[in-house]
């Protein structure tokens, strides 16, 4: 069995891999650290959650060690570019534990947070910088930041950025950094764009692969369930509150939409039926995305709805099942979404809604991946669920729940049925552009009721057909402007 100790690595990194407990490097690491030791470019194919962070972060540390070149002005020694926030800060955190004894500054920046921040913290530069592109061509573009000092540049998640459309920001990077740099190029999969973008980041790389591409782990356990699109909600809400079981131990449970607005209507949904979730996706602001995270983790909320860009970078090891409430249109995107679960050695479930308008989606993962997903049956009263007689929550106070395949037109004049809510009646504003009196005299009102004259002209007036213009004199329908207006 191999150990970090046979791969080369300084006595501060083996150190600070003892303080956290790690003897024995993953199939990645072992392949990718030699290589990378020895000053080679990489192409590293791996899906997430293999280890790829410590297969270019352990021996990079080593080499900028070694080099003991001095931090560049505005500029850093090493730059890591990833895809989204939560994965740049998962990186940054993963530097400063690898690298605390060796002495190296690390810094990581991302969008959505102080522009000025990020100019102050980078002004005398860092030996590691971890970063999102967008937020690093905005410092470039400031003159706040250059790219002069790179010796090591690093890609991770590569499929990822192009898939979020970074494609030009990752040439414009490319033209910026030194030439005898070297690169470490990462991804889960290799599309056509991927290798055109290798061979022009990477000199003679070095391939690394530890899965075929476009594989799924083999400890993940896939399951489908073939159900309508508007009878997702009832099933969703079934087997969280425990009332179908699917196969595991739920621990914590990353549910996928494919927009934002659908996350966040998943999540109030779950509230209505009393479970509690949250979401995380690109409209939510940092602080926001990372307290869902944080309780995430700490297993305050054990449900976390999430989009494909926010959930790159959850490196969460609890993760017990993931379940795909909409299938992905890109299958790559499959093989990053069931990747949450099954990290550090554990196994996990991949649960998967498909609907009849989804069936082309799941041929193509199918075909692209070769993942067979067992099909599970539906729960014996599920249709009595979706119809409303057999309810997967108690129904508001004051309201009766009622089936919506049930619902009949009313004649005119039908009494409201029990619970129902009252017609509210017109407030004052209303009543004032209707021309009728809005409450006590004098109210908002000058003292006189709405709709007649307002007295003076330019003086406070009421509604009404007589309403004062600038300019006429203070006369019926076509006097001064009143104050209130």
């Amino acid at each position: 069995m191999t150990h970090f100790e046979d791969l080369g690595l300084s006595q501060p990194v083996l150190q600070a891999l003892d303080l956290k407990g790690y003897s024995t490097p993953t199939p990645i690491q072992e392949q990718a650290i030699p290589p990378v030791l020895e000053g080679r470019d990489l192409l590293g194919i791996a899906q997430t959650g293999t280890g790829k962070t410590a297969a270019f972060m352990l021996p990079s540390i080593d080499r900028l060690r070694e080099s003991e070149n001095r931090i560049p002005f505005k500029s850093c020694r090493m730059l890591v570019l990833a895809p989204t926030r939560e994965l740049v800060q998962q990186i940054a955190t993963s530097a400063k534990d690898y690298g605390a004894l060796a002495g190296l500054k690390v810094q990581s920046i991302v969008g959505g947070t102080s522009v000025n921040k990020d100019r102050n913290k980078l002004h005398r530069g860092t030996d590691i910088l971890i970063a999102t592109p967008g937020r690093l061509l905005d410092l470039i573009d400031q003159k706040a930041f250059n790219l002069n000092g790179v010796e090591v540049l690093v890609l991770d998640e590569a499929d990822q950025m192009l898939d979020l459309g970074f494609i030009h920001a990752l040439r414009q990077i490319n033209r910026l950094v030194p030439k005898d740099r070297q690169t470490l190029f990462f991804s889960a999969t290799m599309p056509k764009q991927i290798k055109e973008l290798v061979s022009g980041y990477c000199t003679n790389p070095v391939q690394v692969s530890v899965t075929p591409e476009s594989t799924t782990a083999e400890r993940i356990e896939q399951y489908l369930f073939m159900v309508q699109q508007d009878e997702k909600q009832a099933l969703i809400e079934l087997i969280l509150s425990r009332r179908h079981g699917v196969p595991g131990d739920f621990e914590r449970v990353l549910i996928f939409t494919r927009t934002k607005h659908g996350a966040d209507r998943v999540v109030k949904k779950l509230g209505r039926a009393g479970i509690a979730a949250n979401a995380i996706h690109g409209n939510k602001s940092q602080p926001q995305r990372q307290r869902a995270l944080d309780e995430f983790r700490r297993g305050k909320t054990n449900i976390l709805i999430a989009t494909d860009v926010a959930a790159r970078g959850i490196d969460i090891p609890g993760v017990s099942h993931v379940i795909n409430y909409e299938l992905p249109n890109v299958p790559e995107q499959y093989v990053h979404r069931i990747g949450r679960t099954a990290r550090a050695g554990k196994d996990g479930v991949a649960i998967a809604f498909c609907a009849e308008d989804e069936r082309a989606y799941l041929k193509d993962i199918r075909r692209k991946t070769g993942a067979e997903l067992d099909r599970l049956p539906l729960p014996d009263n599920f249709r009595a669920v979706v119809e409303g007689e057999g309810p997967t929550k108690p129904p508001p106070r004051g309201q009766t729940r009622v089936s919506k395949k049930k619902i009949k037109p009313k004649p005119a004049g039908a009494p409201r049925p029990e619970g129902g809510s009252k017609p509210k009646k017109p407030g004052a504003k209303h009543q004032a552009r209707k021309g009728k009196p809005a409450g006590k005299p004098g109210a908002n009102s000058g003292g006189r009721p709405s709709g007649k004259p307002g007295g003076k002209p330019g003086g406070k007036g009421g509604g009404g057909r007589f309403h004062k213009r600038r300019g006429s004199g203070g006369r019926p329908n076509g006097g001064g402007r009143s104050n209130a207006g």
